[in-house]
């Protein structure tokens, strides 16, 4: 690998975790912790875990993607791919930051819409790109309907 490559694996590293970074800065805290929940959710020591292999998958999709069509020929899908990683930043901050699983219910599904016009996208480029974010789109799946679920177990806003 040269050092172009290596350096540009490295900023769709920087950009997927620092789009992840959401998460660290806004954490469930008492709020979430007050709130009804499904007793089929996961523990919460899971989801860091999982979250950071699936951000490692992202990663090396979007660099698959632009290593195969470049930033000219995969453009279109690259440019999908930055708001699917936009909209997965803003998801914390609504549901954790803002208290609002209503708003952030309607957004996760933007995110899976995005992250599965990305799917689409990277396909013809790089199947291999496309594979590797089905994991996300899964894991996405899941938690719209977690997030679903605590939205209408809790419909008035739970005070800390």
């Amino acid at each position: 690998m040269d050092m172009i490559s290596l350096l540009m694996l490295l900023g769709f590293a920087l950009a997927t975790f620092g789009a992840g970074a959401t998460g660290a800065i806004f954490r469930p805290g008492e709020w979430y912790k007050r709130l009804d929940k499904p007793a089929w959710r996961p523990p919460d020591r899971l989801f860091a875990p999982v979250w950071a292999l699936i951000y490692a998958t992202i990663a090396l999709s979007g660099w698959l993607v632009w290593r195969e069509g470049g930033l000219s020929d995969a453009a279109l899908p690259l440019t999908v791919y930055t708001l699917q990683l936009m909209l997965n930043a803003a998801w914390s901050p609504i549901f954790f930051g803002l208290h609002r699983a209503d708003l952030a219910f309607f957004e996760i599904i933007l995110v899976w819409l995005s992250i599965a016009a990305t799917i689409l996208l990277f396909y013809p480029i790089s199947a291999g790109a496309a594979v590797l974010l089905l994991p996300y789109l899964a894991w996405v799946s899941f938690a719209s309907v977690l997030n679903f679920a605590i939205w209408r177990r809790n419909p008035s806003p739970v005070r800390v």
